[in-house]
């Protein structure tokens, strides 16, 4: 059974929150409901993502719902029923939170059309839905299995969550794993999973603003860091680049002999996410234009592998840099580097 839900903030940033005697009351507050609401929300993600591996395996997915996905958005006026109350014409709505969700995710769905030619989130058309202005104060965003949802953080310790692009790029990830390798949220597949929806997180921030992986920043949830939590020093959620980033909310280890078993998938990430950083880099270029395919090609070509060990996911790469650019050494060499660097 899965222990953590897929989140962007980790648990127990927020439980440091909630624990933290120099924040106000409220904030306190905020930070341990938004914990609790969302450990209680993880068995419906899981149920969610059980049928989706009973669902592909029966060949359900083969059934194309439509030639491009519907985006639609609801609007839960700070309670917690789901999906909540259709907003109407969401990308011209006067509520920013709801434009924001919109455009973002109508963005998401085509830098995965146009990257890596994938229909929404299973490839066969299914509606994007997300669900806004969760809760009270909710210092979280999620996908629950079948949609988003977000909250509008308390804004002092997080903000608006469709405020950060990587954040909606790598929630709506997450979804597109549980469609493909299916990969569980323990061990090192959790890890994966986790490393998975940063790396795209990040591409799609580096593809809407044109960077380079060299200009890039590399940095997951910087633009939902509260003033508050800017205050204490902290930047950002977790940095791929250096993820030992003390500035980083959730800094995480650098090498795959660090990682632990039972270690939170938030932070078990760190070495796959620097194998990614690192291989960028490397390379040069832009992000999803070689390594980015790679690593695509990782998640969709190799069938259904909930328990993938991250050697098995740099094996994988290595074989897929070589014969989907032969003739190009640098592809294969930077790939190579990106795992060296981490022990793999």
């Amino acid at each position: 059974m899965c222990q953590n839900i897929c989140c962007i903030v980790p648990k127990d940033v927020l439980d440091r929150f909630a624990g933290d005697k120099k924040l106000s009351t409220e904030l306190r507050k905020a930070a341990a409901d938004s914990a609790r609401i969302t450990e209680l929300l993880r068995t419906l993600r899981q149920q969610h993502a059980e049928l989706t591996s009973v669902a592909r395996a029966m060949g359900a997915h083969l059934v194309e719902l439509a030639a491009s996905p519907k985006i639609t958005v609801y609007d839960c006026k700070h309670s917690q029923n789901l999906p909540g109350t259709s907003v109407a014409h969401p990308g011209k709505s006067k509520d920013r939170t709801a434009k924001r969700a919109f455009v973002e995710t109508t963005a998401v769905a085509k830098f995965y059309k146009t990257v890596f030619n994938r229909n929404s989130i299973d490839d066969a058309g299914m509606t994007m839905m997300s669900s806004i202005h969760f809760g009270k104060n909710y210092n979280n965003a999620m996908w629950n299995g079948t949609q988003m949802v977000y909250g509008d953080g308390d804004g002092k310790i997080f903000t608006d969550f469709t405020g950060g692009n990587d954040v909606i790029g790598h929630e709506l990830t997450h979804g597109v794993t549980q469609h493909s390798l299916q990969l569980s949220y323990r061990g090192d597949a959790g890890g994966l999973n986790e490393s998975v929806s940063d790396c795209f997180g990040s591409m799609f921030r580096q593809w809407q603003a044109g960077e380079n992986a060299s200009s890039a920043d590399w940095l997951i949830g910087a633009d939902i860091v509260g003033p508050v939590a800017k205050a204490k020093g902290f930047r950002c959620l977790r940095n791929m680049a250096n993820p030992a980033d003390q500035g980083a909310l959730a800094a995480q280890p650098t090498q795959y002999s660090q990682v632990t078993a039972g270690m939170d998938p938030h932070y078990s990430s760190g070495p796959p996410n620097m194998a990614f950083a690192t291989a960028c880099q490397t390379l040069g270029g832009k992000s999803w234009e070689r390594i980015g395919q790679i690593w695509y090609a990782v998640l969709t070509t190799s069938g259904a592998m909930p328990n993938m060990t991250m050697p098995q996911f740099a094996a994988r790469a290595r074989q897929l840099a070589t014969q989907m650019y032969p003739g190009k050494a640098a592809v294969a060499a930077a790939v190579d580097a990106g795992w060296k660097k981490v022990g793999l």
